[in-house]
C-alpha cells in the first residue's frame, strides 16, 4: 500500500476511535477515483473487534465545484432522517483540519452497491435497467413533492423569490469570473435564457443540484441504495433537477436519459411520483439552463486547473473534452433548425 495512503488510514482509525470511544484498527483503505469536489476514501476498520466500513470525504486542495461542507452534511442529515430518498447514514462532520490536514466528513458504507455509470452497460444489468430507471425518477418525484419545511432544510437554506433568475445569475457569474477566453456559445445561451425567463412556478422543493447517473448507488437487483453528492443542494424549482437528470451528457446512448429510459418515460414517471405536470415551455428553459450550468462547471474546472493550487487531472479532463461536447449540445438545442445531432429533441 502507498505509505501516504496507509498513514492517512491510520489517522482516520485513530480519529474514529476517539469519536466512538472505541478501539479502532485500520484493515484497508483505498481512494475512490473521480471525486470532483471532495477526495473520497473507502475505509475498512475493526471497531472493538467487529468489521465496519465507512466512507471519508475530505476537502481537496482545490475543487471542481466550490461547495460548503457543513451545508452538504446538514442536507445528508435532513434527507436521512426523513427517509424520502435513501442516502448513506451520516456519522460525523469534522471542520477542524488538524486530524486529517483538511476538513472532512464520514458516512456509513453502503454495502453491495456501486455508482459507476459504466457498470450499467454490463450484460448482467440489462434486464433490470427499466426497473432502475423507474426508481430513479420515482425518487426524484418524491423529493419534488416533499415540502422543504418537512425536510427542515429551510432552517439553513434560503428560499429564492425567483428560482430560475437566481440560478441563472449564479452560473452566469461563474462563467464571467472563470472563463479564460471568450465563450460565444455560453453567451448565446445566456441571451436566450434571459429573454425567455419563466415566471416562478410557486412550487418549491429541495433541489439535489447534481441528480444524474453516477451520483446514485445501485445493486444488481435494480435497486437504488443511496443518492450521493448533495453538495450543490438548494431550495428551488423541481424542474431544475428533472432537466439536469435528462441532460444528454449523462448518457452514452442519445435516445436514453441517463442510460436508463427514454425521456418521455422518465418524464411520465416523474410526473406521477411528484404530482406535478411539467409546463413544457418552462421545462424547455430548464433543459437549456442545465446544459449552460454544466458548461459553466467545465469552464470553471479549466480555470482551476490553470490557475489553481492543484493540477489534478480530473479538473482538466472534466474541462476540455466536456466543454467541447456541452458546447455542441447547447448549439443544437438553441438552433431553431436543430438536427438533434448531439441532443435528442427537447420535451
Amino acid at each position: 500500500m502507498n505509505p501516504q495512503l496507509q498513514h492517512l488510514g491510520e489517522q482516520i482509525a485513530e480519529y474514529m476511535g476517539g469519536h466512538w470511544d472505541a478501539r479502532c484498527e485500520l484493515q484497508h483503505i483505498e481512494q475512490i477515483p473521480g471525486g470532483a469536489s471532495r477526495e473520497t476514501y473507502l475505509v475498512q476498520l475493526q471497531r472493538n473487534g467487529s468489521p465496519l466500513g465507512i466512507v471519508v470525504r475530505r476537502d481537496p486542495p482545490s475543487s471542481l465545484i466550490d461547495t460548503e461542507r457543513a451545508h452538504e452534511y446538514r442536507t445528508y442529515q435532513a434527507v436521512f432522517e426523513l427517509g424520502v430518498v435513501p442516502v448513506p447514514a451520516p456519522i460525523v462532520l469534522e471542520e477542524n483540519p488538524g486530524a486529517l490536514q483538511r476538513p472532512f466528513s464520514v458516512m456509513a458504507l453502503v454495502p453491495d452497491s456501486q455508482a459507476s455509470p459504466g457498470g450499467l452497460d454490463e450484460p448482467q444489468m440489462q434486464a433490470v435497467l427499466p426497473q432502475l430507471g423507474r426508481r430513479k425518477w420515482q425518487l426524484l418525484g418524491a423529493l419534488a413533492s416533499t415540502p422543504v419545511a418537512t425536510l427542515g432544510v429551510d432552517r439553513f437554506m434560503q428560499q429564492p423569490e425567483h428560482p430560475a433568475a437566481n440560478e441563472l445569475a449564479y452560473w452566469e457569474n461563474v462563467i464571467r469570473t472563470d472563463a479564460l477566453h471568450p465563450q460565444p456559445v455560453a453567451e448565446a445561451a445566456l441571451r436566450w435564457l434571459h429573454a425567455n425567463l419563466p415566471a416562478p412556478s410557486g412550487h418549491f422543493c429541495l433541489v439535489h443540484g447534481d441528480y444524474r447517473t453516477g451520483n446514485f448507488m445501485y445493486n444488481g437487483s435494480g435497486e437504488i441504495t443511496a443518492v450521493l453528492d448533495w453538495e450543490m443542494a438548494h431550495i428551488g424549482d423541481p424542474l431544475e433537477d428533472l432537466a439536469w437528470s435528462m441532460d444528454p451528457l449523462w448518457s452514452s446512448r442519445p435516445e436514453l436519459a441517463g442510460r436508463l429510459l427514454t425521456r418521455a418515460e422518465a418524464l411520465e414517471i416523474w410526473q406521477q411520483a411528484s404530482g406535478i405536470t411539467a409546463d413544457r415551455q418552462a421545462f424547455r428553459w430548464w433543459q437549456i439552463f442545465a446544459s449552460l450550468k454544466a458548461l459553466a462547471i467545465w469552464i470553471s474546472s479549466v480555470e482551476d486547473f490553470v490557475n489553481g493550487s492543484t493540477k489534478e487531472p480530473i479538473l482538466a479532463m472534466a474541462g476540455w473534452p466536456m466543454m467541447d461536447r456541452q458546447n455542441r449540445i447547447l448549439l443544437d438545442r438553441l438552433s431553431p433548425h436543430s438536427q438533434n445531432l448531439y441532443a435528442p429533441p427537447l420535451l
